[in-house]
């Protein structure tokens, strides 16, 4: 049976709840509030009365217009006068609250101690903080965020402020005090000695490109005018780094402006950048090996022939699940001499970068779990490729489908090269086996899943997309407060254990309510659940 409780809690107020017995022993059902006063205690009893009535009442409105009870105060005694009795009053009801208004500031406010608890408020602009919380909550136009900050209790800025902030922030280098405070945080929390990286695409409905919008190579298949953006993140997917590029550019070459303007900036010498395959150029790899970088990319299947070449000669297609192969790979196509291995020595060589200066270590793996997804998808891939060629499917020509003299046909010798390849993952590093055995090198890379779900996060949660901006300025400020917002997000995160969009659920509706009583007004805020003191 539910009923209503009330106790005392360590700053002196009443707090009230919703409690009932289970297995002899109270348990807390629902915390309604704390008061600080009678008319608050009269509110909150009154609130959980309506709770207790209706368990299926959804978020807790301070829409209840209580008479309290109120007396006269007593005055001081005098120790120059008489004690005499008290004047004999009876109690009398007080004026009927009214609710003037309700919001969430206890979300904005848990929001913006996270935001300076990151030293965000080095920037020392208001709006432009209110712009990052604002995207958190609810991303939306420039244009609609004032009703956003209206609903978190703050006094939103003008529009034409607004978009002052955007200048503001490129005017005064908002992103440079941004990454150098998360460098900061990241290097008190851990340790950015391995950095991930990773690229995307957001794309604008426009009908022409200009210098920074340009038709390139879209992940979503897209064939809009575009931007590139690079994102440098630490090994547990905090923002570090982002820079964007034009549309049109290529990704492997957006790797090194990138690290070079972090290595720059924070004066660093040792560090490992993973990346994934899109990264593998031979000019990218020589040009961090030039600045003493380590990095670890991965490898192409279609290099497992010349690198796994010993291999297969003396041991054929087997492979035992788990099975990790240490050798060299050539640094630029399949040049033989010392860049690749020697398919008439049994050993695998050990890669040392004084011996073996025309190749890169190289690591593949075998799963067996990951072969049978690969010829899964194979399978897949052959099922489709025999429709086209037997006419029962018309579509473009898919994998595995060859056209000699208008006429198509199965490429065979293709489908079984890619079977003989199926559960091998290679990785490719200049870091020598004596710091990094290879098992570490594949941990390494793994982790990159962290700087995918940050793009995730920006462009799901955040809506990274700059659907409303035109200029580079612009695209460029509205990058910086999602870079900004995903710090924040990353944090909270990492506090909490939850994803952002739960974060969110569960503070929004916890509302203050300003009640006016009597000609004055009081505003009654609700303490933030225990499951969430995590955050601050």
């Amino acid at each position: 049976m539910a009923f209503i409780r009330r106790v005392r809690t360590a700053s002196g107020a009443t707090a009230v709840q919703i409690a009932e017995y289970a297995g002899g022993r109270q348990r807390i059902v629902r915390h309604v509030g704390s008061a600080h006063t009678e008319a608050e205690l009269g509110i909150l009893l009154e609130q959980a009365g309506q709770l207790l009535g209706d368990p299926d009442q959804g978020a807790l409105e301070f829409d209840v217009t209580p008479t309290p009870l109120v007396a006269d105060l007593v005055s001081p005694r005098r120790d120059d006068l008489v004690d005499v009795e008290p004047r004999s009053t009876a109690a009398r009801r007080d004026g009927s609250g009214r609710v003037v208004g309700t919001d969430s500031r206890l979300l904005f406010d848990v929001l913006a101690r996270v935001y300076a608890s990151l030293g965000f408020d080095a920037v020392d602009d208001d709006v432009f903080r209110d712009l990052v919380i604002s995207r958190i909550v609810e991303p939306t136009s420039l244009l609609d965020t004032g009703r956003v900050l209206t609903d978190l209790g703050r006094t939103p800025a003008s529009y034409a402020t607004m978009k002052r902030t955007l200048g503001r922030s490129m005017a005064g280098g908002y992103c440079n005090t941004i990454a150098a405070a998360c460098f900061t945080h990241a290097m008190n929390a851990g340790d950015i000695s391995l950095v991930l990286y990773d690229v995307t695409t957001l794309y604008f409905e426009a009908e022409k490109e200009d210098s920074l919008r340009k038709v390139g190579y879209s992940k979503e298949r897209r064939v809009d005018p575009q931007v590139v953006v690079g994102l440098l993140v630490d090994r547990n997917g905090f923002p570090l780094e982002i820079g964007c590029f034009e549309g049109n550019k290529a990704e492997t070459l957006t790797l090194v402006p990138i690290v070079r303007q972090f290595q720059q900036r924070h004066g660093l010498a040792e560090i490992v950048i993973v990346a994934d395959a899109g990264m593998l150029s031979a000019t990218n790899l020589r040009e961090l090996d030039d600045a003493g970088l380590n990095f670890i990319v991965g490898s192409r299947v279609t290099k497992a022939p010349v690198d796994l070449e010993s291999h297969f000669r003396w041991h054929g297609d087997a492979f035992v699940d788990g099975q990790v192969i240490d050798t060299i790979t050539p640094r630029t196509g399949h040049a033989r001499k010392d860049g690749a291995s020697n398919p008439l020595v049994k050993a695998e060589p050990i890669w040392n970068a004084d011996h073996h200066e025309r190749s890169w270590r190289a690591v593949w793996a075998y799963s067996a779990k990951r072969a049978v997804r690969d010829n899964r998808t194979l399978t897949l891939q052959e099922q489709r490729a025999r429709d086209v060629v037997s006419g029962d499917k018309a579509a473009r020509t898919p994998r595995f489908v060859k056209t000699t003299n208008g006429a198509r046909r199965l490429d065979e010798a293709s489908l079984a090269r890619a079977r003989r390849l199926v559960g091998l993952k290679g990785y490719v590093t200049n870091i020598p086996a004596t710091p990094m055995p290879a098992r570490e090198v594949m941990t390494s890379y793994h982790a990159l899943w962290n700087v995918e779900q940050s793009f995730r996060m920006s462009k799901t949660d955040l809506r990274a997309r700059p659907m409303f901006h035109h200029t580079r300025d612009a695209i460029e400020a509205h990058l910086t407060i999602v870079f900004t917002a995903l710090a924040v997000s990353r944090e909270i995160q990492a506090r909490t254990g939850l994803a952002i969009r739960n974060v969110i659920r569960q503070l929004r509706p916890l509302r203050s309510a300003t009640i006016a009583i009597n000609g004055t007004e009081q505003t009654f805020t609700p303490e933030i659940p225990e499951a969430e003191q995590a955050i601050l």
